[in-house]
């Protein structure tokens, strides 16, 4: 396919409140190379090189749009080891959740439930009235004629925004399900939770309790954000605890006080970050046939193999702060960190000690930052005093940031 117009994808992804980054572009590039049947055979590298972006961050938005259900994918193995690419579908149509039939029958109740006596007084379409008796009509009144103005009649379009009005109140059974549906599909763990708890939660509030759970959610993620709390509490535990009343009495002015800027990692602040996600433990990885048979077959290439996965997947967060920086974009850096960083010395690039900390990146098998051409200094956690051997010194400068990290920690919990 060539030069494609158009992009089909499913409506209903536009506004589901899990996506995040590139998710859409990657989803409307696939939408561009699709067959009948809704299915194209991308690689994910020239997917990257169209989208202006690394091929992790396509990866990312692949397994997202998998998990939300708006891609299926069936990866292609070649048969001399090197990648290939995979097969990925674009889900139009989402399954119908358990109530979904319920709430349609709600809806087309007037079109095809039972006719009431009243509907049969009328005579069935296409059937004239039957003739006009042989007495004269009544006579006109004396009053004027009346008027036909469309201003002073009620539109069959106005009668039903009519009733969507009344529908909306408290006790309505198809409003509350349209917030809670609303509601849910801006909290973070959407993909995951049990439809059912989460629902029967909702439902236990009181409707103040609802209200204010709609309010002040976006304030209370926003909080735990800016607190650089890795978050996963289930939406019915949320509910459930009402976590949203921890909060207190909280202005705009505090919440946005505490808000994330925008660094890159070649600022102390980025670099914070980023060692902050690399100092998280490592994401469990396997081999795959093709690795584990090169390995079977040249046991030499074992660990070269085992190093370039690690670096690449092992700590995905901290290589995706790697590639928005060498994109020349800016990301997010909660205020604690900022403040850490802040203590970071400027190490000049090729330098002993510049050196000295890639070994350190080597030895844990954790993903380099480059230095871009002309760029002369990086920032890096101040070394200790009095020792000679720069490898120990970076070792302990690590090892302090890491204790000022759990510091900051256990104070946000505190609090």
């Amino acid at each position: 396919m060539s030069n494609p117009r158009f992009s089909i994808i499913p409506a209903w992804i536009v506004t589901d409140g899990r996506l995040k980054g590139s998710d859409l572009k990657v989803l409307c590039l696939l939408g561009t190379h699709t067959n009948k049947e809704g299915w194209c055979r991308r690689s994910q590298v020239k997917m990257a090189e169209q989208l202006g972006c690394g091929r992790s961050t396509v990866q990312d938005s692949l397994n997202r749009l998998a998990d939300i259900g708006a891609v299926e994918k069936r990866k292609v193995e070649s048969a001399d080891g090197r990648d290939s690419a995979h097969w990925y579908r674009v889900i139009l149509d989402r399954a119908a959740s358990s109530n979904a039939f319920g709430a349609w029958d709600a809806d087309d109740e007037e079109e095809f439930g039972p006719i009431s006596e009243t509907s049969l007084e009328a005579p069935p379409a296409g059937i004239p009235a039957p003739p006009a008796g042989p007495e004269a009509a009544p006579p006109a009144g004396s009053g004027p004629a009346p008027i036909n103005d469309s201003s002073l009649t009620s539109s069959p379009n106005e009668e039903e925004r009519e009733r969507d009005r009344d529908d909306e109140g408290e006790e309505n059974p198809k409003a509350l399900e349209k917030r809670f549906r609303k509601w849910w599909s801006t909290w973070p763990t959407y993909a995951t939770d049990t439809e059912a708890t989460t629902r029967r939660a909702w439902l236990d509030l009181t409707p103040d309790q609802r209200k204010a759970c709609e309010e002040r959610t976006a304030d209370y993620l926003a909080t735990a954000k800016a607190a650089g709390r890795k978050f996963s509490k289930a939406a019915a535990t949320y509910l459930s605890e009402r976590a949203w009343e921890r909060l207190g009495e909280r202005t705009g002015a505090m919440v946005s006080a505490n808000a994330p800027e925008a660094y890159t990692a070649y600022s102390r602040a980025g670099r914070a970050l980023l060692l902050a996600e690399l100092l998280k433990p490592e994401r469990y990885l396997a081999l795959n046939p093709i690795e584990q048979k090169i390995i079977d077959d040249k046991p030499e290439k074992r660990d070269l193999i085992w190093r370039d996965k690690r670096e690449k997947q092992g700590w995905p967060e901290a290589s995706k702060l790697i590639d928005t920086t060498m994109q020349r974009k800016r990301f997010n850096v909660p205020t604690r960190i900022v403040s850490i960083g802040q203590s970071f010395d400027k190490v000049k690039v090729g330098s002993e000690v510049w050196q000295a900390w890639q070994r350190l990146h080597h030895r844990r098998c954790w993903p380099w930052l480059p230095a871009p051409e002309g760029l002369e200094w990086m920032q890096f956690p101040r070394l200790p005093d009095a020792i000679e051997d720069l490898d120990e010194a970076c070792e302990l400068a690590l090892s302090e940031f890491e204790t000022a990290l759990r510091e900051g920690r256990d104070n946000d919990h505190a609090a």
